[in-house]
């Protein structure tokens, strides 16, 4: 993990957002939906539903839409009944990619993800053919485009909050933390007044894979395909910026 950054496919994924409001305030309502049903409407005693929040606010979300669709999965209001999938595949160049999607129809999100794929020179392949090159880590991303944040300060409050381990890179710093100890690390930098741009648990991949120009376009367009799919929610992969 040593090395791994994020915030370039976080920077990527921000810009291809930026003229689709309407898309992402639908894969949020997802995402809250998901959370509030698997762990109850109350944000308090919720992380899962809280860091889903917190993201759709940031993406400015209005309440109202947040709202309902907490509602929604606590069965305050009917609704349809979404069902979680993940695909893993090859990418162009032997790219490892892994498919978060959340989506009413199984069937077409399947048909939809296959094609993705295929016609951007990859392939779908068996569950866990890929996901063992990857590990399970929280993820925080605090950015610092003032240079206002002492390094040493931030570096020793998060390792004794328990963060294994935090990467700078240009105007951000990344934190990495095993799964159990992120909403502890998250919550003790948050208090201490640390802006926290993005936060969740996470894959990382264990090596990043080189690829020539060419497979470098055809992965490029194939993130992007994937990314206008309303069905999928996260993207991860092993390609070297």
């Amino acid at each position: 993990m040593a090395g791994h950054s994020k915030w370039k496919n976080i920077q990527r994924r921000k810009n291809a957002q930026d003229a689709k409001k309407g898309k992402i305030f639908m894969r949020h309502a997802k995402n809250i939906y998901t959370a509030a049903k698997l762990g109850g409407g109350d944000l308090s005693m919720n992380p899962a539903l809280r860091t889903a929040v917190e993201k759709a606010k940031a993406d400015n979300m209005p309440n109202d839409n947040i709202e309902r669709a907490i509602k929604k999965a606590t069965g305050a209001l009917d609704g349809k009944s979404f069902e979680e999938i993940t695909y893993e595949g090859y990418g162009p160049g032997g790219v490892a990619v892994i498919v978060h999607a959340l989506t009413d129809n199984k069937n077409r999100t399947a048909s939809e993800v296959r094609h993705a794929f295929k016609k951007n020179g990859g392939n779908l392949g068996e569950s866990g053919s890929v996901s063992f090159m990857f590990d399970r880590k929280g993820y925080i991303l605090i950015l610092d485009e003032a240079g206002e944040i002492d390094e040493d300060e931030l570096t020793l409050e998060a390792l004794e909050a328990g963060a294994d381990d935090l990467i700078k890179t240009d105007n951000a710093y990344e934190i990495y933390t095993e799964p159990d100890a992120y909403q502890s690390v998250y919550d003790h930098l948050t208090n201490l007044g640390f802006s926290i741009e993005e936060g969740e648990v996470t894959l990382i991949p264990q090596n990043e894979q080189q690829v020539s120009e060419e497979d470098m376009e055809k992965m490029n367009k194939l993130l992007e395909t994937l990314e206008e799919n309303e069905d999928v929610q996260d993207i991860f992969h092993n390609l070297a910026e």
